[in-house]
């Protein structure tokens, strides 16, 4: 009896094995639980799981942001996902601003796998404001906000366009941004995000309001990617509005083997559509934005783009 009991805990012991053989665990770290990126994760991570019949698994990390998301590549393992703009990459793989005297020979192994929604700059103008662009928003009272991307770009938007010290600018957290142009208290406010971003959503709701479409010198002067958020996007917006973004791209690093990078990367683009019915930022992403990272991406990824028809560029491959 004991014998096959052995044998039976044996083949149990076999038959678990294998199914976790078949299985692929991946981490993916994203950014703070509060942030929508953290939720984009969260249903890339569903995604990945429904499109590979649960072989690919992922494993949603939060983050307290992109350089620490970086910086973990020295030392996680080959299957470490991760998001970041393309930008800190290359600061990190040169040494450069927050990763100086921080360098590691791993930062040069980082690979790309696929864009997500970027962050858009949204100059969101009340309609009674009389604000139609920027050069209207001297004496005009604005709300930055404080320690986020959106708010330090606005400050140096604010500055490259002639407007520093021209413009009363609001001492109230960005939270209170909506109430407060509803109420009147401001004439507008900056916020940064993946579009259609909830804030501004909420402010167009019940309200007339402008979002600032800047000209393409102004998008030269910025230094920044160009973005359209299509009209149609908010409420009363009827043309498309020309912004400023700041890419966001998942990567990994090329200790991933060749075929989790590709299936990875394909269960993403089969699984967009449906992730776009149930999240709309997600219809702003297409593969155009691989043109947006100009560093290498990753070989299993590569080959999934040769198979769907796309051109890489010499610096990518």
């Amino acid at each position: 009896m004991k014998f096959y009991k052995a044998v039976i805990g044996t083949a149990i012991g076999l038959a678990v094995t294998q199914l976790s053989f078949g299985q692929t665990q991946l981490t993916f770290k994203s950014a703070k639980t509060s942030s929508s990126y953290y939720q984009m994760a969260v249903e890339i991570a569903q995604a990945v799981k429904k499109d590979t019949d649960s072989n690919l698994i992922v494993t949603v990390e939060e983050s307290q942001g992109s350089v620490q998301n970086v910086m973990e590549t020295a030392f996680r393992g080959a299957n470490y996902v991760f998001t970041t703009p393309p930008a800190l990459v290359n600061l990190a793989q040169n040494g450069k601003a927050m990763f100086k005297n921080k360098s590691n020979p791993k930062f040069n192994d980082i690979r790309a796998l696929f864009p997500i929604p970027s962050l858009a700059m949204h100059f969101v103008v009340s309609d009674k404001s009389a604000i139609n662009n920027f050069a209207d928003m001297a004496d005009k009272k604005i709300l930055l906000g404080k320690g986020t991307f959106g708010a330090n770009e606005g400050a140096k938007y604010i500055k490259l366009f002639g407007l520093e010290n021209k413009i009363d600018l609001a001492q109230v957290e960005l939270s209170n941004a909506v109430p407060a142009l509803k109420n009147g208290q401001i004439d507008g406010f900056v916020t940064s995000g993946s579009f259609p971003a909830p804030n501004v959503i909420e402010a167009s709701a019940g309200t007339k309001v402008k979002i600032l479409s800047f000209s393409d010198d102004q998008i030269a002067q910025t230094k920044r990617t160009k973005l359209i958020i299509p009209a149609g996007t908010y409420a009363g917006q009827n043309t498309d509005i020309n912004t400023t973004s700041l890419p966001v791209v998942v990567y990994t690093s090329k200790a991933m083997d060749d075929a989790t990078a590709y299936t990875l990367t394909k269960a993403f683009w089969d699984q967009k559509k449906n992730m776009s019915d149930s999240s709309p930022w997600w219809k702003g992403v297409t593969t155009d934005m691989l043109s947006n990272i100009d560093g290498k991406i990753h070989p299993g990824a590569a080959k999934y783009y040769r198979e769907i028809g796309i051109s890489l560029n010499e610096q990518q491959q």
